[in-house]
């Protein structure tokens, strides 16, 4: 497991890049492909899905060979498998938002032409979240106790994620959709894609800024999991932090493609559970077994094998009970 290898002070100038290259893609994307809201078919999700995977294999292998150059074949090697097995395991992580996005949409009654808008908003404040997250989990994970903490952190949440009851998702319970509903009134239907809307001189909130508020609001609750789980598998944050970038950019387009079949992934929460009790074993037990480093590329197979197995299971024994995230429920207590 490497550590601080590229630190910021050497390599500002490449964390202040990739975050403008973000920026201005995120900027393109709203401002010329969806600059007129449309419905996200199957196709156009395909295509920025492949993009998305694309990129993430493009950087990694940049990171590889510029690492390699740097400071060794080795090196190079170890850090392009850290990167790959993180982008691994905070895209399966993700897959567990997807169930939101749909049991919210649904909920508020958004129509499809304004998914769009909400997910690239929802996205947009995953990542600033995600970065506040990751530079305190590089502080506090300087510290050895708080790694064995974080690490039994991720295994209660897995053995939790696991063997807890499931609940439908109930938004209007959440602290911050109630709270939005004291600060103003809300409209019961959104006719455009503004998230406020005046009637009678009055100013009202949309079901699309509801929606918005309990997607973020969610994904504070996923990063808990995400970002120790990531730091579990390097300590590099420059790698923490550019594979959380690629995992969130690609979600939007991958909600699109797999919308549909979501609900057949029935036993993805018992592999999401069990990947979460992995990387919690790995901080917590099995790096400081291996002389301080589980080797990556077992990490890599196990995590992959076990979110493949869950899939395929799940698609081999299908049901006709539609599964419900038990991660949402949090919201709901």
């Amino acid at each position: 497991m490497t550590e601080h290898v590229f630190s910021f002070l050497d390599y500002w100038w490449f964390y202040a890049a990739f975050t403008g290259l973000v920026v201005a893609f995120l900027a393109l994307d709203l401002g010329l492909f969806h600059r007129k809201a449309h419905v996200i078919g199957f196709r156009e999700a395909s295509a920025w899905t492949a993009v998305a995977v694309a990129l993430a294999l493009l950087f990694c292998l940049g990171l590889y060979k510029y690492a390699a150059w740097k400071f060794g074949a080795t090196a190079g090697k170890q850090l392009g498998v850290e990167f790959l097995t993180g982008y691994v395991v905070e895209w399966s992580l993700s897959l567990d938002n997807m169930f939101v996005f749909v049991l919210v949409f649904r909920y508020f009654r958004i129509p499809a032409l304004l998914q769009h808008r909400i997910l690239f908003f929802g996205i947009l404040g995953a990542l600033i979240f995600r970065g506040v997250f990751i530079v305190l989990g590089a502080a506090l994970l300087q510290y050895s106790w708080v790694v064995i903490l974080f690490g039994v952190f991720l295994i209660f949440t897995g053995i939790r994620m696991m063997f807890s009851a499931e609940r439908l998702v109930q938004p209007e319970e959440s602290l911050t959709v109630r709270g939005l509903r004291r600060l103003l009134p809300v409209a019961t239907e959104s006719e455009g894609p503004g998230f406020f809307s005046r009637l009678n001189g009055k100013l009202y909130a949309t079901p699309i800024l509801l929606a918005l508020a309990f997607i973020e609001a969610t994904d504070v609750l996923f990063a808990l999991d995400s970002v120790p789980a990531i730091f579990a598998i390097t300590r590099e944050p420059l790698i923490v932090y550019t594979s959380n970038v690629f995992a969130i950019l690609g979600l939007r387009a991958m909600y699109f493609l797999l919308a549909g079949a979501l609900t057949s992934f029935h036993l993805l929460r018992y592999g999401l559970a069990l990947i979460l009790i992995f990387v919690g074993l790995k901080m917590s037990w099995l790096n400081a077994a291996w002389q301080g480093h589980f080797p990556t590329t077992i990490s890599l197979g196990v995590i992959a094998g076990i979110l493949a197995a869950s899939i395929a299971l799940s698609l081999a024994f299908p049901t006709s009970r539609p599964p419900k995230s038990t991660l949402i429920s949090r919201l709901a207590r």
